[in-house]
């Protein structure tokens, strides 16, 4: 009798027929792939790079840019026209009228602050520890408080965090905080040697960290001053 029943395809049959199914899916995905072209995962990957990446140690200092923003930096915002930094007349620790143009020729690191702030108290001594690597007469960290209690409340806070390494500010007005469009504090935004802001970044932040060195020394290495 014979048997209406389709006889068993053999594995050798089944194996050679899944082959020809893997390389058509092959095919058709190189073939999505070519059309899109393939810039797009290239792209990603290229950025995804450069923002994460650290540098090597010893590695000459990073490029001044956005691939800067990263970790402890990433809220970071480069301003790509560079407006000048305009905060208005404070006073030093003599009670000397100053202004930002004591700052030319070298790189400074402005940082606006009050005793009241939270946030300012957490990351002052991060400031201190970058004055300290740092500070030279090529940069500074500015510390500018624009606390109503003015001189004398600013001093004793600072040395009671021990950031009095950090020289004094004071801007009793206030008036930097409007001259910069500070919503909030602290505001801290780095001021190339012409004057005129790199970026800033809005709230606390480790500046004692490996992002921010890199940061700081690109800016310096930028125009370097003999």
């Amino acid at each position: 009798m014979t048997s209406n029943n389709p006889k068993p395809q053999s594995s050798s049959s089944r194996s050679k027929m899944l082959g020809v199914v893997a390389a058509g899916l092959a095919v058709a995905v190189a073939g999505v792939y070519a059309m899109l072209g393939s810039n797009g995962n290239e792209e990603v990957s290229q950025k995804a790079v450069a923002v994460t990446a650290p540098a090597a140690p010893g590695s000459a200092p990073s490029q001044l840019d956005k691939s800067l923003s990263a970790g402890a930096m990433a809220a970071f915002v480069f301003k790509k026209d560079r407006p000048e930094v305009v905060t208005g007349e404070f006073k030093d620790a003599d009670g000397n009228t100053i202004d930002m143009s004591n700052w030319k020729g070298r790189v400074a690191l402005v940082n606006l602050w009050a005793t009241w702030c939270g946030p300012c108290r957490a990351e002052m001594p991060h400031l201190a520890k970058l004055q300290e690597l740092y500070g030279s007469d090529q940069f500074e960290v500015v510390a500018l408080s624009v606390d109503l209690k003015g001189a004398e409340a600013s001093s004793a806070f600072l040395k009671e965090i021990k950031a009095d390494n950090l020289a004094l500010y004071v801007d009793q007005t206030t008036k930097a905080m409007k001259k910069l469009g500070a919503y909030g504090l602290p505001l801290t935004v780095l001021v190339d040697r012409d004057g005129r802001e790199i970026g800033r970044l809005l709230g606390p932040a480790d500046w004692a960290g490996e992002e921010a060195k890199r940061l700081i020394e690109a800016a310096i290495a930028e125009n370097p001053q003999s």
